[in-house]
Order: C-alpha cells, then structure tokens, then sequence
C-alpha cells in the first residue's frame, strides 16, 4: 500500500478538491484506492465527490465501540475507489486523543486490497496532523503562489521535522532534553537552523542523532503548486525549495502545477468531481499527469533516497508544463470566443474579476512585507 496524504499549511489552497481528484484520477488508472477524509474539524470531502453524507464515518468508530471499522469504509460510484468520510458535525472530532489517533493509524494502515490509501488532512499543524502525514514519508503538501501560503508551507515542513526530531529521541533522554530547551524558547524558534540542531544533538546524544538520520534518508515530500495565473508563478516554489534546503537541510520533490480554473467552481456548485465534470479541462489535465508522476516514482522507487538531479529536474519540468498549460488554456478562450460559446462581455467580467483578485493578493503581500520588515527589526534589536 503507498499512502499518500495530502497537507497544506494554510486553509484555502486546494487541498481536498486535489486530494479527491487525486484519488479519481488514481482509480480511472485501474489502482485500487481508498480516499479518508482526516479534515476532522471540516470534513466536506463527501461533498467534492458528489456524495451525500455518509454513515457510518470516522466520527461514528471513535464514538461507538461496537463500529467495525471495516463498516466505515464505503463503496462509491467510480470503480475501484473506496471512500471513508469524516465527521464535522460531532463536536471536538479535530482534537483526538492519542489513544484515537494511534488507533485510527493502525487501522488505516491495516486496510487490504488497497494500491493508494489517499489522506485529506486539515490545515495547520497540530500533532494530529502532523502524526498523519508522517504516517508516509512521501507525504505532498499544496500551496498557491501567494506569500502567505509559500511560507505556511514552509513552516509546515519546518514542524514536521521537529515532530521527526521529537519522535526520535528516546524518553529522558539527552537528546529529549536538548530538545525541550529549545522549543521552551518561542522567539529563538523562527531563527533556528534544523541542520545546527543536528550537529549540536551529535554532541550531546550520537544515539537520537542518528535515529533522526536514518528519519531523513526516507523523508522524501513532495509539492503541488495549486491556482497559478501565470507561467511566472510557477517559479515562486523555487524560492521554497532554497529556504528548505538552507535551514532545514530538506530538498522538495516537484509534482507540478494546477492552474485556477473557473471551471472547477462550476463543477463543485454541481457536486461534480472537475474529473468526471470536464476531464479535457487544463486543471483535470494536470491532475491526471500529477498522478502519472505518482504512479511512475512509485514504481521506480527502491527504496534509495532521489539523487540531485531527479529533483532539479522536477522543477525544470513544472516550468514547462506551466508554459504548456498557459498556452492551452488562451487556445482554449479563443475557441470560445469565435464559436460564440463565450462573449465578450463574459471575457470582460472574467478579467474584471482576476483583477481584483490580483489587487486582493498585492494588499496581501504589502501587509505581509511590513510584518515581516518589523519581524527583521526586531530581530536586531533583540
């Protein structure tokens, strides 16, 4: 079984639309596949897959402990894909105890027949989340070229490696200790380089330093970059890819890119996966060939961790085939136009409504450059 969850560091980015086209796209390839919905705080999983809510759910095995949790598992319309829905609707379902959270592993991990158990987790990164995505140590995080969703990502690997971190030092250990010190200091944090921790752990407890080591080498996760409107847009999870290399001592596997598509907003009011809604759509195009990659690393990998070159060129191919969908998708406006499926005036309001999309996300990227001007001041003050 490859298990694939699926994170973001922010709300809003796309998650759950990629995650259960993911598993779509996944089952129209003939593997078998289970899609769980772990967005426990928000769970509308059911409604992107044009399902009404369905019961039993999660929600009903952590509350009934007569539920078997093979009768949570449910059988969809789309061969070959399972589905396992969350529960929004019982109150505190997002803050699990480690004894639910250590039982919902091992059952999920437990599922036979399976290829691809694909996991929507919710945003942010509390333990639960973090626990879930760790479950795979290919695990792919989405995000939007807009600043706060880039460095949200990044803080979202950055707290995976220190639940790496955490879970391999032993109890009362050195290493624990150490470890403690640091996180006890909130203002240090945000300054900290993951690869001097490790250094200075190698000192102080060689034991956890190489448990954290043997971590690493199968850490491989990997990145979607969701609602691009340009080419140019592609090349900001480059900056992400130097920040995490630098400080965290991680590189990052590019998936590719998925461009916003109005499309996908007509498809969801119609309770219709963008898949199955239009699958000759650009944003369904790059879902399918995201998933090609999936498939493809998975049956290349031996295990080894990806040499260099591997990762460079998945990003110079997402750069490619952001240039390839841009052009697809002006041919596609065109077409429209001159066969009268789309007037003028419906390309007007369209490029009305980008720009003020555009304008939304500059006012958030000066109010995020002033934070982060303030931060650096002080910073030196301090």
């Amino acid at each position: 079984m490859h298990i694939l969850p699926i994170a973001s560091g922010k709300g809003g980015v796309g998650k759950s639309l990629f995650a259960a086209n993911l598993g779509i796209a996944l089952a129209q390839a003939g593997k078998r596949v289970v899609l769980a919905d772990l967005d426990l705080g928000g769970s509308n999983l059911h409604m992107i897959l044009g399902l009404r809510g369905s019961s039993p759910s999660i929600g009903t095995f952590l509350g009934n402990k007569k539920q078997a949790f093979e009768g949570i598992i449910h059988e969809t319309d789309i061969p070959n894909l399972r589905f396992i829905p969350g529960d929004a609707e019982i109150p505190g379902l997002a803050n699990i105890n480690a004894a639910q959270k250590k039982s919902v592993i091992r059952r999920l991990s437990g599922i036979p027949d399976v290829d691809y158990l694909v996991l929507d987790l919710g945003a942010g990164t509390s333990h639960n989340i973090l626990d879930f995505f760790l479950m795979s140590s290919r695990g792919i995080i989405i995000t939007t070229p807009t600043p706060t969703a880039t460095v949200n990502a990044y803080l979202f690997l950055k707290n995976a490696l220190f639940r790496v971190l955490q879970t391999s030092m032993k109890r009362k250990s050195p290493g624990e200790a150490f470890l403690n010190d640091i996180m006890k200091n909130r203002s240090s944090l945000q300054r900290v380089y993951i690869p001097e921790i490790v250094d200075q752990l190698e000192e102080k407890d060689p034991e956890s330093a190489e448990v954290y080591r043997k971590a690493m080498t199968r850490f491989q996760p990997r990145l979607v970059m969701n609602m691009i409107e340009d080419p140019k847009d592609a090349e900001t999870v480059t900056r992400l890819r130097r920040s995490a290399q630098q400080y965290l001592g991680l590189d990052i596997l590019h998936l590719g890119v998925m461009y916003r598509d109005e499309l996908q907003t007509t498809a969801l009011n119609a309770r219709i996966p963008i898949l199955r809604y239009k699958p000759s759509a650009v944003l369904s195009q790059a879902i399918y060939r995201i998933s090609e990659k999936i498939v493809q690393l998975e049956d290349e990998d031996s295990g080894q961790f990806l040499d260099i070159e591997a990762f460079n060129d998945s990003y110079d191919s997402a750069e490619s085939e952001a240039e390839h969908d841009f052009d697809t998708k002006l041919n596609y406006i065109e077409e429209l136009l001159n066969t009268g499926a789309l007037s003028m005036g419906d390309l007007v309001e369209t490029v009305k409504s980008q720009q003020f999309e555009i304008t939304q996300l500059r006012r958030q990227n000066n109010l995020y450059k002033a934070k982060l001007v303030k931060a650096m001041r002080q910073g030196y003050r301090d």
